[in-house]
């Protein structure tokens, strides 16, 4: 055996060898320490045709794709990868951890790069290596289609949209790495061409159970269990990130207590638990999940002022039969004892169709904790003023029947000196009897609520988000994308892109609550409350808001219906004014009272 024959013989069983342990490879070539789970999942990466990791933050995925994608391109000369993600600064970042990280550590990696062909810029990300392959950032759209792979990298992959990864970047893996085989048969290679696969490996953080992506991963899970495909499926919390030292415990910590600490964002991003309703909720995630389809929220002006007003967010003035009702449902002790006492507010704006119904538009949310009866009543207030109101439901069996007292009377603000008019109740006769000023608007829907009423609420509320008749605002993780698009929000701080940010949360954050509430049914009814430690005051704001709606609704049909049968007996010629007419309302619409 001469001595190059025995060189290509040591190469060959050398290359075996790291092919089969991956992790040596790391090793011994690329001189790093790696733990024991990244040597598990290099192990995986390397013999899956798909691969999908969700990782809380810290855990390193960017890092371990790198050191995966210089393996492959190493020991399998004339491989082609591409890298997509979400944003292609994302994906550039794999590029980045090649040449800023791994390649200092390792001489034998300098030698393998050529340093002609390889670069990183907007337009052009590559890293080219010597036998022929190379690693290649492209971006997530249409204009990819010419691109070609045998491994596919998908960082952040919920980002990306379906369709594209479905039309565009799966169709790459036409492509299969071919050795230069000089001495095989066309046979021979066409064996060696069957033998490996292309690969796809999916990277990202959880998300939410709706989201195609989940149905991703329970479907490669399924397929894992048969074992009949070499498809593996694997999530990391941020638990094993500190215990490998990858990440500080302190981050953690630093997370809980901040003021805008967001538990479902957590969740998805530190846990790697995806976000659904838990197994026999009376109010399923899928059902109202669907239903967020409000992309922007109506925003107080003094919001709206700091993007110029923009149409986007500013209060609209009211259609032709437009109705706008405020909901609150009162706490007074503040949450930092009481984790389940907050006031919420919402703010449903009741559009009608052709059909003469109403469609419920939850356009704001917020909550107020800690604050005394004096001061709820004067927030819920301004806000029904501002927003141009028709009717404020108020549950005033308990606490609300303070701020109902105070909103009966008229209110000061100490701050501007604004005086704002009485309000009385427009259900109920006893409770308008408790307001004392004459002529006080009667707006007030006072709640008294029972057993038998809660009932009809929760069955109202869960057949309106079955039957898609109250639309809630757009995903919060997917709100930045729309406001970023108003002139001026870019250059705002962090504090105030939040303040345009917690109607969205608020939502999500209500979602979370009507998907963890317990249940119980007996005698055609259902009790519905809150685990131990957990809130529902969300959930009553709105269930009583949305049960108000359904009112007017009936009554304005029946008057639509009176109205229609009446225009075919009689022709009723239209009024002439001679005078400009004054609407005592203050523009709201004039509704009779309902006792």
């Amino acid at each position: 055996m001469t001595r190059i024959e025995k060189i290509t013989e040591g190469v060959g069983i050398w290359t075996a060898y790291y092919r089969a342990r991956p992790h040596k490879f790391a090793e011994d070539y690329l001189h790093l320490d790696l733990k024991l789970f990244q040597k598990i999942l290099l192990v995986a990466m390397n013999i899956s045709t798909i691969f999908i990791m969700i990782a809380a933050r810290g855990i390193g995925k960017s890092f371990l794709s790198a050191v995966f994608c210089v393996i492959r391109c190493i020991l399998y000369p004339g491989t082609k990868i591409c890298i997509a993600s979400g944003t292609r600064g994302q994906a550039i970042n794999v590029l980045e951890k090649i040449l800023l990280e791994l390649k200092p550590l390792s001489k034998e990696l300098a030698m393998e790069i050529d340093e002609k062909e390889t670069r990183i810029n907007g337009t052009n990300a590559q890293i080219v290596f010597k036998n022929r392959s190379y690693i290649k950032v492209v971006t997530s759209t249409d204009s990819a289609r010419s691109n070609r792979a045998n491994i596919l990298i998908l960082d952040e992959f919920r980002m990306i949209k379906k369709w594209v990864i479905d039309d565009v970047l799966k169709k790459f893996l036409t492509y299969r790495r071919m050795p230069r085989y000089i001495e095989l048969s066309d046979e021979q290679r066409k064996a060696e061409w069957n033998k490996e696969k292309s690969m796809t490996v999916w990277l990202s953080s959880a998300y939410t159970t709706d989201h195609w992506s989940y149905t991703k991963c329970v479907d490669t899970f399924e397929s894992m269990k048969q074992g009949k495909k070499r498809h593996f499926i694997c999530g990391l919390p941020y638990e094993l990130s500190i215990k490998e030292g990858l990440l500080d415990r302190s981050v953690i910590e630093d997370e809980y207590v901040e003021s805008d600490f967001n538990e479902l964002r957590f969740q998805m991003e530190y846990e790697a638990l995806w976000w659904g309703s838990s197994e026999g909720a009376f109010f399923d995630y899928d059902s109202i999940s669907k239903n967020r389809k409000i992309q922007y929220p109506m925003l107080p002006n003094n919001l709206a002022s700091m993007l110029g007003n923009s149409q986007l967010i500013k209060i609209p003035h009211k259609q032709n039969g437009e109705i706008r009702i405020l909901s609150a449902d009162i706490a007074l002790m503040s949450s930092k004892k009481n984790n389940n006492d907050a006031t919420a507010i919402f703010i449903n704006q009741l559009t009608p169709t052709k059909a003469g119904r109403y469609t419920s538009n939850i356009v704001y949310a917020d909550t107020h904790e800690g604050l005394r009866t004096d001061d709820q009543a004067l927030i819920i207030r301004k806000i029904f003023d501002e927003y141009d109101c028709d009717y404020l439901v108020l549950d005033t069996n308990g606490l609300g029947l303070g701020v109902y007292d105070c909103l009966a009377r008229d209110i000061v603000d100490p701050d501007t000196g604004e005086i704002y008019p009485a309000i009385s109740c427009c259900n109920n006769a006893e409770m308008a009897a408790r307001c004392t000023v004459i002529g006080a608007e009667k707006v007030i829907w006072a709640i008294k609520a029972s057993a038998q009423f809660n009932s009809d609420c929760a069955f109202l509320l869960r057949e309106a988000f079955r039957s898609g008749r109250l639309r809630l605002l757009a995903a919060e993780l997917d709100a930045e994308e729309a406001l970023e698009g108003i002139r001026g929000y870019n250059s705002l701080s962090a504090a105030d892109k939040l303040q345009f940010k917690l109607p969205y949360i608020h939502t999500t954050l209500l979602i979370d609550e009507l998907t963890k509430l317990q249940h119980e049914e007996a005698g055609g009814k259902v009790k519905i409350f809150e685990k131990s430690g957990m809130r529902k005051d969300r959930y009553s704001s709105l269930s009583y808001n949305y049960y108000v709606a359904t009112q007017l609704e009936s009554k304005m049909s029946k008057r639509y219906s009176i109205n229609a049968q009446s225009t075919e007996a009689f022709v009723i010629k239209p009024p002439q004014y001679t005078g400009k007419a004054v609407n005592k309302t203050n523009g709201r619409n004039n509704h009779p009272g309902w006792y």
